[in-house]
């Protein structure tokens, strides 16, 4: 595997595509391309049937630059280097340092490619990629550009280190609103990248991150704390703050409501919990609200069924159902 590295020397450990996987994403492309150019020829011939021969030919030389040239040059750049035969095959260009390419890198590519693709039957985009280490055609080594594979294993993500125990906490009250994600991520690949750079340069690029994060933040580090101490303090504060977002709401809704107490209507109550109300009170009428607990009835003799006096009816007396409840009022 051959990594890319970026100008601040952090390695992005992208996986260049080699000639199979390349192969078969321009036979797509390709076959795509032809198709349409052979139905857009056939139309451009019923079209210009009445015309000249000059005509005809001037017509035909522009409709081979606009679809079998310039359609995927235009392609890569609106999609940042992921042709149709490269979506399938999970590939992507990018430039030497790993960004995304832009017009200029894909007008090489696809000038170099009517040469080494089209001109020649791919042989010459065969023998080059097969000769160079990282599997570059030369529209790639002249335009800059470097295909690698996008579908990376999910076990290749490293963690970000934790921070030391003595900066735990430090950093509750630092406001952390107004730094980008662009940040975040830089901040992340060197924290994962650390151990695999030059110290001298790691420093320089761990003092030039905390620096950024201190303009955005407002807050200077504690004095004596290290560039590269802060910057994992920081991380863990803000992925402390993120599992609090996510989780605290969570365990607020789980907790017992008011829907949940004893003696509350949907939960039964225990044995000497207050009634609901409906209850009857000490005179004889409902009670407005929760009674206070009666005392067990002794268990010598089994209990009456409770007699409830009906607000609507108050000289009849109803019996109510032995269910431990009685019927609202």
């Amino acid at each position: 595997m051959s990594d890319v590295v970026t100008g601040d020397a952090v390695v992005l450990g992208l996986q260049p595509a080699r000639l199979p996987s390349r192969a078969l994403a321009v036979l797509i492309d390709l076959v795509v391309v032809w198709a349409v150019y052979l139905l857009i020829t056939l139309g451009l011939a019923v079209a210009t049937a009445s015309l000249d021969e000059a005509a005809v030919t001037a017509v035909s030389i522009a409709s081979f630059l606009l679809i079998l040239v310039g359609a995927p040059i235009a392609v890569e750049t609106l999609s940042h280097g992921r042709s149709l035969g490269k979506l399938a095959c999970g590939l992507r260009v990018v430039r030497d340092d790993g960004g995304p390419i832009r017009f200029r890198h894909a007008l090489v590519r696809g000038a170099m490619g009517v040469v080494e693709i089209l001109m020649t039957f791919g042989v010459v985009a065969c023998v080059a990629s097969l000769v160079s280490e990282r599997g570059r055609r030369l529209g790639d080594v002249f335009a800059g550009t470097l295909v690698v594979r996008e579908r990376i294993p999910a076990a290749r993500a490293l963690a970000v280190p934790p921070p030391p125990p003595w900066l735990v906490g430090r950093f509750a009250g630092l406001d952390l609103s107004a730094v980008p994600e662009s940040l975040w991520l830089e901040i992340r690949q060197y924290l994962t990248r650390a151990r695999e750079l030059d110290p001298a340069v790691g420093r320089r690029l761990a003092e030039r991150l905390a620096d950024e994060l201190v303009a955005r933040t407002g807050t200077p580090p504690p004095p004596g704390v290290p560039a590269d101490a802060y910057l994992a303090g920081v991380v863990a504060e803000r992925q402390t703050r993120e599992a609090r977002r996510a989780f605290g709401s969570a365990g607020v809704a789980g907790m017992p409501g008011a829907a949940g107490m004893p003696g509350v209507v949907g939960v039964p109550g225990g044995a000497g919990a207050a009634a609901v109300s409906g209850a009857v009170g000490t005179s004889g009428m409902p009670a407005p609200g929760f009674a206070a607990p009666v005392a067990p009835a002794p268990v010598a003799a089994p209990a009456a069924a409770p007699v409830v006096v009906s607000p609507a009816a108050d000289a009849q007396e109803t019996t109510a159902p032995a269910t431990g409840f009685a019927p609202p009022a």
